[in-house]
């Protein structure tokens, strides 16, 4: 990769990429080009900011309204073919109930997107050299013995771990040699519009307690499904893992800068905590001296009204940074309590 603020000129026939009205973007000059797919939410608003003013020229696809839309293969290969970097985050919230239409989409929007990138990427004259894909680090087991790391980490189970599992192989699968491919296996990421924000609601009322497990029936539908989360006597202390979204930026760019690095790739600050410990930290932020725990039957009634699922609070995720880490990246923000000041904080 070319360092910051190097012009890189493209000698294909879409090489010269011209986007006026960009800030900075100069009429007739080639700027280094990310293609940033699934750029309307909060990270990637936040990266596509962030991109720009390192000196990319950041081309978005999208369903409407970006520089092409998904459903048109030509429209996508042309900002693809050039392009030094392409990071694709598209794919449905998971923050929503899990019916069987919204799991439909849940899969469908991560595969088809990533279907249409590498059949894209396969037909570029001069394909780009790193494509990089969101994961997540739900594909683990629910972990509250040991942490997963890439080397020793145990895939788990259930809706959430089988759509991380076809993403991944509809990713590596096609035949790129190429253009280098990495996954972020991504834990929750904390930031102005992130998980975080429901969370420090609830501490600002009086409910910043632990959440709790506790036994809890499911039916048959969501058994086959694979969406009923099962019930482990946790006590509040499942683990936490988070990553601020400052440190997601950190590492794409350490992932550009590190030919070396291919593969899935944990990205999730060093020193997760417990659900406890994090209540706790939101007290103190919020200055809520006292906050209400909240029990499993409480949760699911809760989520059926906030049209979201308990696993997003009750399953243990326990992520370590493990090939980061042995590269040499050094997290910006490794400690949860800092990180959730910053951002309340700006």
């Amino acid at each position: 990769m070319t360092g910051a603020g190097d012009a890189v000129a493209h000698d294909t026939e879409e090489g010269a990429v011209v986007t006026p009205g960009r800030p900075g973007a100069a009429a007739g000059s080639a700027r280094r080009r990310v293609v940033l797919a699934g750029a309307s939410g909060f990270l990637g608003s936040f990266l596509r900011r962030e991109l720009e003013a390192e000196g990319y020229a950041v081309l978005s696809i999208g369903r409407s309204g970006p520089d092409a839309r998904w459903g048109d293969p030509e429209g996508i290969r042309r900002l693809m073919n050039g392009a030094d970097l392409v990071v694709n985050l598209a794919g449905k919230s998971v923050n929503c109930r899990y019916t069987r239409r919204n799991r439909t989409e849940i899969l469908r929007s991560r595969l088809e997107s990533t279907r249409e990138l590498a059949e894209a990427i396969a037909a570029c004259e001069k394909p780009p050299a790193l494509w990089i894909n969101s994961s997540t680090a739900t594909i683990y087991r629910h972990a509250d013995d040991r942490p997963m790391t890439e080397s020793t980490g145990e895939i788990g189970e259930g809706f959430s771990v089988e759509v991380a599992r076809r993403w991944e192989r509809a990713f590596f699968e096609p035949r790129l040699p190429a253009t280098r491919r990495v996954a972020l296996r991504m834990a929750i990421v904390l930031g102005d519009g992130s998980a975080l924000t429901p969370l420090l609601t609830l501490a600002r009322i009086g409910l910043g307690g632990p959440q709790f497990d506790g036994p809890w029936f499911a039916t048959r539908a969501r058994r086959r499904a694979g969406t009923d989360h099962r019930f482990a006597p946790t006590r509040g202390r499942q683990r936490f893992s988070w990553v601020h979204i400052e440190d997601v930026l950190g590492v794409i760019r350490f992932v550009r800068d590190h030919p070396e690095l291919d593969g899935p790739i944990n990205v999730s600050a060093p020193n997760p905590e417990d659900n406890r410990r994090l209540m706790a930290i939101l007290r103190r932020v919020t200055r809520r001296p006292i906050g209400l725990p909240a029990f499993r039957w409480m949760l699911e009634l809760g989520m059926v009204v906030l049209r979201s699922e308990s696993e997003l609070v009750l399953k243990s995720r326990w992520v370590l940074p493990e090939r980061l880490t042995e590269a040499g990246y050094l997290f910006r923000h490794p400690r949860l309590e800092p990180a959730i000041r910053d951002i309340v904080h700006r």
